[in-house]
């Protein structure tokens, strides 16, 4: 059964299922139908972080241009330029026992590709989410919806999956951010 949290909620991912090395992290989301007429196309990204919250060179953004992290750990598996039909829109699979000693954080985000030039934002997202998915069983371990309450954010980081000492939490943030891809980039260390 799946561990449903609410934003700002942290919880012990590995600790509790002994073992687990190799997750799966589903997000999804619908767009709200209204008169603007343009697509709505949302793209998932992981960014591996140090100490400091920063990347340690470009190439720790994993998204649809940079699929797979060089050492291998984070995989995305491919851009969804609709997000139509139920369940997960786009996935990034994580093997946890290779993600280097130097990240202590995995972002996960999503922004509103050409947000500004479409006039969208995540006001017009519903039914957002984020789950980690045990990829050997497929047993859906943790779950956050990040409900309703934007209005002119253009990307948001869902949540993070932490070191603490050996083991690896979840922390659920719903985080959002005006600016797009250009402002989250620039709050994890990269340069656009």
């Amino acid at each position: 059964m799946a561990v449903s949290l609410q934003k700002g909620q942290k919880v012990d991912l590995t600790k509790g299922n002994p073992g687990l090395s190799k997750v799966v992290v589903g997000l999804g989301w619908d767009t709200n139908k209204y008169d603007g007429g343009a697509a709505f196309d949302l793209d998932a990204a992981a960014f591996l972080l140090d100490g400091n919250g920063k990347v340690t060179k470009d190439t720790d953004f994993v998204f649809y241009n940079n699929l797979t992290h060089e050492s291998g750990s984070v995989k995305h598996q491919g851009d969804n330029l609709t997000g139509e039909g139920d369940g997960d829109d786009e996935q990034i699979k994580i093997d946890l026992s290779k993600v280097p000693a130097t990240y202590q954080k995995i972002a996960f985000t999503v922004t509103i590709h050409e947000a500004d030039s479409r006039k969208q934002n995540f006001g017009q997202v519903s039914n957002a989410f984020i789950r980690i998915v045990n990829e050997v069983t497929g047993a859906e371990l943790l779950r956050f919806d990040l409900g309703e309450d934007y209005s002119i954010e253009t990307a948001v980081i869902f949540a993070e999956l932490y070191r603490n000492g050996t083991e690896w939490k979840f922390n659920a943030l719903g985080s959002g951010f005006k600016g797009g891809l250009k402002a989250l980039c620039g709050n994890f260390g990269i340069n656009l």
